[in-house]
């Protein structure tokens, strides 16, 4: 099984310029290659594979006007021509739209890093990668060290909002553990997070987004945007907008901040997802929710959205997948939050509003999220 990873790194500042050299170098031999297999289409001539477009890159590199190439790694060079033929690839197949130019503004500032010999963990504090050689590195996982300790697949480095990442493919055995004979249903909502019916037990997972942290992050956050919103106002001229230094300063600090606010929900779905995995159920049932059209409502669209339901639930289904734990998604249209858990009764006119289950035939009194999970947690496939 391959399981995927992502590592901090903290390069030096000879090291950070390297690496901005691979991300031009990259970028310039996609828009070379694209440029290229454009030409020959309109030629008439075929189609060039990676192999042929790797080719390309020893004869373009001894041109004097492109010796700057030799300062980075060939390999990813030849990386980047594999990943615009397979960009080709899915845009033959109707699966994506036909490749695009890369611009030095709007592209993700990334590159990859040739495998093998020319990646691995050093230790625990530093990592090798080739041309750049040790670079510092935190993280809390437990990685191999050594040359060839592990095969690594697919490494990239990439520029997240000022902060240096590297993400690879690491193998790692399945080693399936004993599961329990309980099952698991988990209703999602806007209140709180998750609602869990395990065996006799109830779990909550409260709505990160109402936490004080959050709270106090959003308000800047508005406080911020209405102070970019002010200062384009105050430099406009005619129907024209100009973008000074300090509008530039405020929108990174603005980029900074939506980062950050979506880092502690990514977060918190993690540590939510593992622990619930962590419990080792013998099976998972989830409702199979509509969010498009539940974005339509909109009094709650916006608070449907920061809850995050499909990372949730793709998650807990990888998740699953990892411990050999079976994961249902429930049909849409089932009545798990209508349905009275005690007696099978459904309540046809339940209201949103309604937050305790009352059941008209047996009088039975319970939380309505827990309602639900519970008969979730039934559910017959």
């Amino acid at each position: 099984m391959i399981k995927s990873y992502k590592i901090r790194i903290y390069p030096t500042k000879a090291q950070e310029q390297l690496i901005r050299k691979h991300i031009g170098c990259c970028r310039f031999i996609w828009n070379y290659m694209l440029a290229e297999q454009e030409a020959r289409y309109k030629r008439g001539e075929k189609h060039m594979t990676a192999f042929d477009m790797n080719y390309l890159i020893k004869p373009l590199k001894k041109q004097e006007e492109y010796a700057w190439l030799n300062e980075v790694s060939t390999t990813s060079l030849m990386r980047a021509c594999a990943d615009l033929s397979r960009a080709y690839d899915s845009f033959f197949k109707k699966i994506s739209r036909h490749p695009k130019f890369k611009s030095r503004k709007r592209s993700k500032a990334s590159y990859p890093v040739r495998e093998g010999p020319g990646f691995y963990i050093a230790s625990d504090k530093y990592v090798h990668i080739e041309k750049l050689g040790r670079v510092k590195y935190k993280t809390d996982f437990e990685l191999p060290i050594g040359r060839g300790a592990v095969k690594f697949s697919n490494p990239r480095i990439v520029n997240s909002n000022g902060k240096w990442m590297i993400g690879f493919g690491m193998e790692c055995e399945n080693q399936a553990p004993v599961l329990s004979d309980k099952t698991m249903g988990i209703d999602l909502g806007v209140k709180d997070l998750a609602t869990v019916a395990f065996g006799d037990e109830q779990l909550v997972f409260h709505n990160t987004n109402k936490s004080k942290r959050m709270r106090a992050l959003n308000k800047k956050l508005v406080h911020l945007q209405r102070s970019i919103s002010r200062k384009y106002e105050a430099n406009k001229q005619g129907n024209a907008y100009v973008k000074t230094n300090n509008i530039m300063r405020d929108e990174a600090k603005l980029r900074r901040m939506y980062a950050k606010i979506a880092n502690i929900r990514h977060n918190y779905i993690h540590q939510t997802t593992h622990t619930l995995v962590a419990r080792l159920p013998h099976r998972v049932v989830m409702e199979d929710l509509n969010v498009t059209g539940m974005m339509k409502n909109r009094h709650l669209s916006r608070a449907i959205s920061e809850q995050c339901f499909a990372e949730f639930i793709r998650q807990m289904q990888y998740k699953c997948e990892w411990n050999g734990i079976e994961f249902i998604r429930a049909d849409r249209f089932y009545p798990s939050s209508k349905t009275c858990s005690e007696c099978g009764a459904i309540k046809r006119d339940l209201k949103l509003s309604e937050r305790k289950y009352v059941c008209g035939e047996c009088g039975a009194v319970i939380d309505r999220d827990y309602n639900a999970a519970v008969n979730l947690s039934r559910y017959a496939a």
